[in-house]
């Protein structure tokens, strides 16, 4: 009978969707674009453009120049380029957007900095 150790998560064919985001941390840098199917946190920068479906997060220290598209973003840092969200876009407290969105569902804090236009498009569902 053998038995496997798994050291860096569980038994990968009972993984669960409920695993961590992937992960861009503070101090890495791509240039190019970026592609994801679920969920996505950047702390880092990113030069080009982020396409999924899924759930994307701009976190307090990342910067990203380019433009982006996904179901679920929410921005903390720094976007220059336009953001079309196909479910909700969030700019929360300390983000600071510099281009257009376009969304269903918009929410903005009063202390968000947002240079652009907003589109609010009907709900795809």
């Amino acid at each position: 009978m053998r038995h496997y150790i798994y050291m860096f998560e569980s038994n990968p064919k009972t993984s669960s969707a409920t695993s961590a985001p992937n992960r861009i941390s503070s101090g890495v840098s791509i240039t190019g674009d970026v592609k994801f199917s679920s969920e996505l946190v950047i702390d880092g920068e990113v030069e080009g453009n982020i396409t999924s479906g899924g759930k994307l997060t701009i976190g307090t220290h990342a910067t990203v120049a380019g433009n982006i598209r996904a179901g679920l973003v929410t921005i903390q840092g720094l976007v220059e380029g336009n953001v079309l969200a196909t479910e909700r876009c969030a700019l929360q407290a300390g983000a600071s957007l510099r281009g257009d969105i376009e969304s269903p569902r918009l929410a903005m804090d009063e202390n968000a900095s947002f240079v652009g236009s907003a589109t609010i498009t009907a709900n795809s569902a």
